[in-house]
């Protein structure tokens, strides 16, 4: 039984489960409309529990039977589960329920994904499956039978047994129900193995269906970097017999860490060079490594409850991002994330749905797994380590392990192996995880007989439900530089515990330049008087290559702001600076390709809603083009050369090297087709060998209006691969002028391969389009009525893909009276749809309430 009344959850009113479980046992016969689930759990009553009551969590299941001991029992089904009269000793529970895989749209629980069977559990899935204490903090082993007719049969944990038509899989480690998987399909296995430093072999396999098997190797090349890596740096070993990676057309996610069998949307795994940009194969990587990370940070030590979900999300983002630093590039990897941070958390923590990384409340789990959880959620982990030292932070992650293991925990557990290991008192720390908003650290600088002091102002804008905020602990990460750039004060870590904190450098011959928050040591927004001409001496000097790109991130922002609010004409010195930068060739590639990024047009109307002004998003698109015009005029001498010079010889690999100079080569390109009016676009999409240079193309070629033979040609070479055809469509949007946006986007939906089945087709579509900044908020108002209108459709089928994009409306109240009224209405509308999801249920009314 289900109902879309809305309930609310509070982090203070967590209670035990009254009843350890033991033991699981499921058996599933397999059938495509009517799967049965038999289940056998032992339950043992605790001793002093705060409540005996005996509730199985259930939804979409039709009980067939339940039983006690083997005795038949009466079982009361209620809102969202069951109740049922239980012995007060040991005692074995016994049903057996009916299920439709193939009309579980909502991709939750067991379902259908192109005839394949397969589950997504976390967080409440598993509820869908059979009745079940489906709380994170209720763990168990779990023996599992699956019967059909299928080729492949798996579970989590080791296989036990097999036959024609059968298989058996026992995990030994306990686990809590979000963590159960199971796959089903006639797939196909991509084989290889691995050795731990203990020496026990392991057998992996990526699942794949047939004719993809030629697009797994460089994932399993990514795993088995991700476990030796997780050996020499954390020291943690795997510890099961066999790891599986199954590939899934319809996946909500990117992926699902379950235990022994990691659940991959297709687009997160799959790969080869002529279906894959260099942008998927890192976040292959970066997603394989994230999902078996798991393993340790998420699953041998899990969350007590979901408002600890930042416990194990926010840690092994971190670990995922170091394992990416020190595969490919820290610097880029660093600029990378901080421009993600600040372009989807920075606007999640200033607008309606604003949240601390651990809860107080909620009514829909799946709408808290977001940027604040993950990405903010990393950058506390982040943080701590700069606080502790290199030293004492592995020593904590130790203690960690060693106390915790087998457990589930809350932030309370995490912060106490920091105070034991180091001695440290992590009280004011935890305020990073109770208080939501970014800080604002606003900087002051005096200069007087040899000593410079930096002075310090931390605050916080009030936030739902947190109109006060106390002063956090803030490392500030502060280096020195004099007037010829050398660096006369390495990078010192300032700690800041106070509302106003000053801090002295003694001994200085001049004022220096101050080069401060190096490597984005915290999550805040940085405020200080300063002028283009200091930040073009940090952009040609600084150091710190993090700050020395934020200088001119800052300069790009502080040029094209001027351009849309005064009518200024591009500041002449930044372009000079840039273009000094753009030509160095002993700079890295990847370096360079991300300085001549633009700065984030919805980031732009986020600063100027913070300076008091209202945001027009067609002056932020133009004065962006006539940048970006500009440059490329400035450049023109230089870009053929520097298109050449950019070229990688050779057979295509993803390595950081090769694709740090492709990433500035397509940069180069888009700069260089304003020139040429698309000839060295088309003559790299005539010749490309592989999917970055034909997709860097064929967008180039798009932006010119000079892409349509290239668009058609793509579609016909492509449009049996699903995933490329996910490319076409989101650049057919992304790439559209901003008064077209919506109606290609409305065209698109009506296309023969546009399903809202697909989360990712439907990404692919309204992603891209309310990430037109420009196309998105036409004043006519019709990208807000197609998102509306889809959003409404999909609702009925797949509430946890409408209520993540529903998030694509939280910044409404940035923009004029006349855009506001538009989304309002829009919003009240879906708000009103009869049978709203409780998800978007919840989404909606966050927002419409900022």
């Amino acid at each position: 039984m289900t109902s879309s009344a809305p309930q609310t959850f509070y982090l203070k009113d967590y209670t035990p489960f009254g009843f350890d479980v033991e033991s699981v046992e499921l058996t599933f016969k397999l059938a495509p409309t009517a799967t049965r689930v038999l289940s056998r759990i032992r339950f043992i009553p605790q001793e002093n529990a705060a409540s005996s009551d005996f509730f199985l969590h259930g939804e979409e299941l039709e009980l067939i039977s339940a039983a006690i001991d083997g005795t038949p029992v009466q079982v009361e089904e209620v809102d969202g589960g069951l109740n049922c009269a239980v012995p007060s000793t040991p005692f074995l529970w016994e049903a057996e329920v009916e299920i439709n895989p193939k009309g579980n749209t909502a991709l939750e629980g067991l379902y259908m994904s192109n005839g394949m069977y397969c589950t997504q559990c976390e967080a409440e899935g598993f509820r869908k499956i059979t009745y079940y204490p489906d709380r994170p903090d209720v763990m168990s082993t779990f023996k599992v039978r699956i019967e059909g007719p299928e080729k492949v049969l798996l579970s989590n944990g080791n296989p036990t047994a097999s036959g024609e038509g059968w298989a058996e899989w026992h995990d030994p480690w306990p686990k809590p129900a979000y963590l159960f998987a199971l796959v089903a399909g006639d797939l196909i296995n991509h084989p290889d193995h691995f050795t731990t430093k203990s020496g026990k072999d392991v057998d992996l396999n990526i699942w794949v269906r047939p004719g993809d098997e030629g697009k797994c190797a460089f994932g399993m090349e990514a795993l088995k970097k991700s476990m030796t890596w997780d050996e020499e740096v954390y020291g943690r070993e795997y510890d099961l017999d066999i790891f599986n990676i199954v590939a899934v057309d319809d996946f909500n996610m990117g992926a699902m860490e379950n235990k022994g069998l990691n659940v991959f949307n297709s687009s997160c795994v799959l790969a080869s060079p002529e279906t894959s940009t260099d942008a998927n194969f890192e976040r292959i990587e970066a997603i394989i490594a994230h999902e078996y990370f798991h393993n340790w940070t998420g699953n041998r030590i899990t969350c007590r409850d979901w408002f600890q979900l930042c416990l194990k999300e926010g840690l092994t983002v971190y670990r995922d991002a170091q394992f990416t630093a020190d595969m490919r590039s820290e610097p880029v990897k660093r600029i990378e994330d901080v421009i993600a941070l600040r372009a989807r958390q920075f606007p999640e923590d200033q607008g309606p749905l604003s949240h601390p990384p651990r809860p107080e409340e909620f009514q829909e789990i799946n709408n808290f797994y977001t940027a604040t959880v993950y990405e903010k959620g990393a950058e506390v982990i982040g943080m701590l380590k700069r606080l502790v030292g290199d030293a004492d932070y592995y020593k904590a992650l130790d203690l960690y392990f060693d106390r915790h293991d087998g457990q589930a925990c809350t932030i309370e557990d995490w912060l106490s192996v920091f105070e034991d290991a180091t001695g440290r008192d992590m009280a004011q720390f935890k305020r990073w995880y109770s208080q939501a908003g970014t800080p604002k650290l606003k900087v002051s600088d005096n200069f007087d007989a040899g000593t410079y002091t930096l002075t310090f102002e931390q605050s916080t804008a009030p936030t739902p439900g947190q109109d006060i905020k106390d002063p956090r602990v803030i490392p500030i990460a502060v280096g020195l530089l004099n007037d010829k750039g050398d660096e006369i004060q390495p990078t010192r870590v300032l700690e800041m515990t106070q509302a106003t904190q000053s801090f002295a450098f003694d001994g200085l011959a001049a004022k220096p330049v101050p080069s401060i928050l190096r490597e984005f040591s915290a999550p805040v927004i940085l405020e200080r008087d300063t002028t283009n001409t200091e930040r073009t001496f940090l952009f040609a000097h600084d150091t710190d290559p993090f700050n020395r790109w934020e200088a001119g991130n800052a300069l790009a922002k502080e040029t094209r702001l001027a351009m849309i609010t005064a009518g200024e004409a591009p500041d002449s010195a930044y372009l000079d600076a840039l273009i000094k930068l753009v030509r160095d060739d002993t700079l890295d590639p990847a370096f360079r390709a991300l300085v001549l990024q633009a700065p984030g047009q919805s980031d732009l109307a986020q600063t100027l809603h913070a300076r008091g002004q209202v945001p027009d998003p067609q002056k932020i698109y133009d004065a962006s083009e006539t940048f970006t015009q500009t440059l490329a005029q400035a450049l023109s001498d230089s870009l053929p050369r520097l298109y050449a010079a950019t070229t990688v010889d050779g057979p295509y690999s993803p390595d950081a090297e090769g694709a740090g100079k492709r990433a500035l080569n397509a940069r180069i390109l888009s700069l260089l087709t304003r020139l040429d009016a698309g000839e060295q676009a088309q003559r790299q999409f005539e010749t490309a060998d592989n999917m970055t240079l034909q997709y860097a193309a064929l967008a180039c070629l798009l932006k010119a209006d000079k892409g349509a033979d290239a668009s058609a040609s793509f579609f016909d070479q492509w449009q049996e691969d699903r995933l490329v055809m996910d490319k076409w469509f989101a650049l057919q949007i992304s790439c559209a002028e901003p008064e077209a946006a919506a109606r290609i986007a409305k065209e698109l939906t009506t296309h023969p391969l546009f399903t809202l089945k697909n989360p990712n087709r439907f990404r692919a579509v309204m992603g891209a389009l309310s990430g037109h900044h420009a196309g998105f908020h036409q004043i006519s108002g019709a990208g807000y009525t197609l998102l509306a209108d889809n959003l409404i459709a999909l609702d009925a089928l797949n509430p946890q893909t409408t209520a993540r994009m529903c998030a694509a409306f939280q910044s409404w109240p940035r923009y004029d009276t006349a855009r506001q009224e538009l989304i309002k209405g829009e919003l009240q509308r879906i708000a009103t749809t009869k049978g709203l999801s409780r998800d978007t249920n919840e989404m909606v009314t966050r927002i419409l309430n900022a």
